[in-house]
């Protein structure tokens, strides 16, 4: 099978899942085999897409919209491990959504599945997009097709959050990426995904910095700061979805494209050479330290999870704005340490809902002697996140400090080493309450008490990836090796 064949069967199979899954609708357990296939059918697609040898391959074309300008696939670097993780990981987050779900007896159940099958579809189409105008098209399609994930449980709070949600990621879309594509289109007369990048020489050097501010602040999913409440406001969503879509799939298309316009569009070498990161590196830092201090300060759980993940994105996109080979390098690793870590948080934070209906953190002192294996895996994960080795997050922390040395930016890597101190503040207390602090009206030998076994197998082996991740890095950095230009 040709590599063309296999990405558009990777396009196409969570939508045929998706119809499969409407149909078995009635039927809760074809319903659920319909998902655990499909998405067992989605990854064994992309990694054999990542098997073969050659990874540099010519579009195949959708449709032609205009002369030059066409929905396309191609694989690359970036691509292909961007869909490695969103697909695998839908695997494990479907057995998860199976015990949440079920667990706390959510209605239309029917529809969040066949909505998180076309959003994991528009995800394989972001992360194989061959032009700016293909990733665009998903982009937005990957927003509408999350919107009734969001809006959910279809309460006024939800309803809320989902206009935040909806509002800002289409008007930042529409108002500033929309613009950006217009300009580079006209500028360079394509939108191609080109090595080395496609505009030195087609535009002046002084406005570089402002073209970057439009792709940047218009790629609302990566979070840069201000254009960043909706993500707090999409916690209203159930649990599978903050974990998957909102700590992987949706925040991840952000940042995957912040890198691909850096790579692709711009270049590192024209952006080093012109200085034209200089701004939107600091708004990285500001991102990056504020949401950070504002996570400190939340006692729901699913709320500081959310800070945390606004001011984790801010690393990819720092990476990228230092425009340089280890940055970039950094940035992308990010992209699969943070995913691995920062699912299980959010698996752990919808394992202690489940089995207790507890939000707040200063509600969850001694749970850890209950719920042993969901707070173990939660301070694995929170390790990872901070960096610490043997855990997979310390690898893109590393090539970031590098990144910012080879910059001679000394004060981004101060930045970089105070929030990890800052990870430490907000994330390490909530294992250490749940183990060694006595909780309210707690039994003095409670027992064992974790929520369904559905929910808490996908926590512990997403913690156990974070591990692996550490003794297993060098393939994914060879994988990426051909993005720094090396």
């Amino acid at each position: 099978m040709t590599a063309g064949a296999i990405m558009q069967l990777a396009l196409f199979t969570p939508l045929a899942g998706a119809v499969a899954i409407a149909v078995c609708g009635r039927r809760p357990n074809l319903r659920e085999t319909a998902t655990l296939v499909t998405a067992v059918l989605l990854f064994g697609l992309v990694a054999a897409l990542v098997l073969r040898e050659e990874l540099t391959r010519e579009p195949v074309v959708l449709v032609e919209t205009l002369p030059g300008l066409s929905l396309a696939l191609a694989a690359e670097p970036l691509g292909l491990l961007f869909a490695l993780v969103a697909s695998g990981l839908w695997i494990l987050t479907s057995v998860y959504s199976i015990g949440y779900m079920r667990g706390n007896n959510e209605s239309n159940q029917t529809r969040f599945y066949v909505c998180f099958a076309v959003s994991i579809a528009a995800t394989m189409g972001v992360a194989f997009a061959a032009n700016m105008f293909t990733l665009f098209v998903f982009y937005e399609a990957l927003t509408l097709a999350t919107y009734p994930l969001v809006t959910h449980k279809g309460n006024e709070e939800a309803r809320q959050g989902g206009r935040t949600y909806l509002g800002l990621l289409l008007s930042t879309s529409i108002g500033f990426l929309l613009v950006a594509l217009i300009w580079t289109w006209s500028a360079a007369g394509t939108l191609d995904f080109t090595a080395g990048g496609i505009l030195r020489g087609k535009i002046d050097d002084s406005l570089l910095p402002w073209l970057l501010a439009l792709y940047f602040f218009g790629i609302g999913k990566a979070a840069l700061m201000p254009f960043h409440r909706w993500l707090p406001a999409a916690m209203v969503a159930p649990t599978p979805v903050s974990a998957l879509l909102h700590a992987v799939a949706v925040v991840k298309a952000g940042v995957f494209t912040i890198l691909k316009v850096t790579i692709y569009i711009f270049g590192i070498d024209l952006l080093r050479e012109t200085d034209a990161t200089s701004a939107m590196m600091w708004i990285a830092a500001f991102s990056l330290l504020a949401a950070s201090l504002i996570a400190l300060r939340k006692n729901n759980l699913k709320a500081r999870l959310a800070y945390s993940t606004v001011s984790q994105l801010a690393y990819v996109t720092l990476g990228a704005t230092l425009a340089t080979a280890m940055g970039v390098m950094g940035g992308a690793l990010q992209i699969a340490m943070h995913a691995m870590g920062k699912i299980t948080l959010f698996f752990c934070a919808g394992a202690i809902y489940v089995a207790t209906h507890k939000t707040e953190i200063n509600d969850m002192d001694g749970l850890g002697r209950t719920m042993p294996f969901t707070y173990a895996a939660f301070f694995i994960a929170a390790l990872s996140i901070i960096g610490l080795p043997p855990l997979g997050g310390s690898w893109s922390k590393w090539y970031l400090m590098l990144g910012a040395a080879d910059a001679g930016q000394q004060v981004m890597i101060a930045v970089l080493m105070v929030s990890s101190l800052l990870n430490i503040a907000y994330l390490i207390p909530i294992p250490v309450r749940g183990f060694f602090f006595a909780g309210s009206g707690e039994p003095a030998s409670p027992g064992v008490r974790e929520a369904p076994l559905a929910c808490v197998v996908p926590l512990c082996l997403t913690a156990a990836g974070s591990v692996l991740l550490f003794f297993y890095a060098d393939p994914i950095y060879q994988l990426l090796l051909p993005i720094t230009g090396q």
